[in-house]
């Protein structure tokens, strides 16, 4: 029997050639929100990435196939990572170690100016120990090059005591593996929005490391699907986030044989939502929160989700969209890291 990803591979081959470990099948649903598209005048839909499977979900499942599937080909016992203190990433890495059997090493990066108990202790943080995680701390946030540095140094060290480790790298200087799982994820987009007569005019994703947002990008082009992509920055401005989007999805569409795939005028980014700064809270997330939560019960985080969810309401309120597109936002899942903003959570004015 052909299973999903094989439906996939049909249609792009070049990405069966790189080892995927499996660890969902099928594709998430893409479900209307019609409360709250009728605020912003727009045909607003969902496509729930937050709900694949694995330890409360999220979009990081689709790239940890890859990376894990690497790691497994490369007969590694042991996985680092690093990420910042409520990273979902982080989180779902070491939930697939133990669905295959490796041992979690993890790396845990100060990035967010949040120093109360529930940010540091609840949410990921505390299902990372349920995981049985073992769990180091990073002084730097903005320091990718020294985070995976220092990763590499841990795994020469466990190299050492007889293990063999295999580290996620996620700096711009490392090969952009997981992109792979939004390639995949913008074909099954594309297959849905045939099958079910859904045309999609706009898509929205977050876009921090990149590889969600040129993945699709990439994974759209070469479907000849020339949907504009518009990445809302979470981590950093709009212009050298430009930049990263370009360059990762240039070499995502080199690793499939279409290097010539991606223009400049492919990238579209805002930043509008981003300040105080990646993790912090602002108006603007605290009324998608809000809103996703009382016009639709969508439960989106303050990181990723809520803030792409501002970005969307945000494009379409300005202008970005025409009255009654189409517009797909994609949930990338964080529901766990939203246990670690109570106290912004709390004290947030109404929307």
């Amino acid at each position: 029997m052909t299973g999903h990803f094989d439906r996939l591979v049909q249609d792009l081959p070049a990405l069966g050639r790189f080892p995927r470990a499996a660890l969902a099948d099928g594709p998430t649903v893409i479900e209307p929100m019609q409360r709250l598209g009728a605020l912003v005048g727009v045909n607003l839909l969902v496509k729930r990435d937050d709900t694949l499977p694995l330890a409360m979900g999220g979009n990081k499942v689709r790239q940890l196939e890859f990376y894990l599937g690497e790691a497994l080909r490369a007969g590694a016992d042991t996985l680092l990572i690093t990420g910042a203190v409520q990273s979902n990433f982080v989180r779902l890495c070491a939930a697939g170690c133990r669905k295959l059997g490796l041992r979690p090493v993890v790396q845990l990066e100060q990035r967010v100016p949040k120093q109360d108990v529930a940010y540091n202790t609840s949410g990921n943080v505390l299902l990372l120990k349920m995981l049985g995680a073992e769990i180091t701390s990073f002084p730097e946030g903005e320091n990718e090059a020294a985070a995976d540095a220092n990763l590499d140094r841990i795994a020469e060290r466990l190299r050492a005591e007889g293990a063999a480790p295999y580290v996620v790298h996620l700096g711009i200087d490392h090969p952009p593996i997981g992109g792979l799982g939004y390639v995949a994820a913008a074909i099954e987009t594309l297959q849905q929005s045939k099958a079910e007569g859904l045309p999609l005019d706009h898509v929205v994703v977050a876009s921090g490391s990149a590889l969600t947002h040129a993945g699709f990008l990439v994974g759209a082009r070469l479907m000849g699907w020339e949907v504009p992509v518009h990445g809302i920055c979470v981590r950093r401005d709009a212009g050298p986030q430009r930049d990263r989007v370009l360059r990762r999805a240039r070499e995502l569409a080199a690793m499939l044989g279409a290097p010539q795939a991606i223009r400049p005028v492919d990238i579209r980014v805002d930043d509008t939502c981003l300040a105080p700064g990646y993790g912090q809270m602002n108006d603007r997330v605290a009324e998608a929160l809000e809103l996703s939560a009382t016009q639709e019960a969508l439960l989106t985080d303050p990181v990723y989700s809520g803030r792409a969810l501002a970005g969307a309401l945000h494009l379409a309120r300005s202008g970005a969209f025409d009255a009654g597109d189409s517009v797909l936002f994609l949930h990338t899942g964080g529901v766990p890291a939203i246990f670690g903003y109570q106290s912004d959570l709390e004290g947030a004015p109404p929307a």
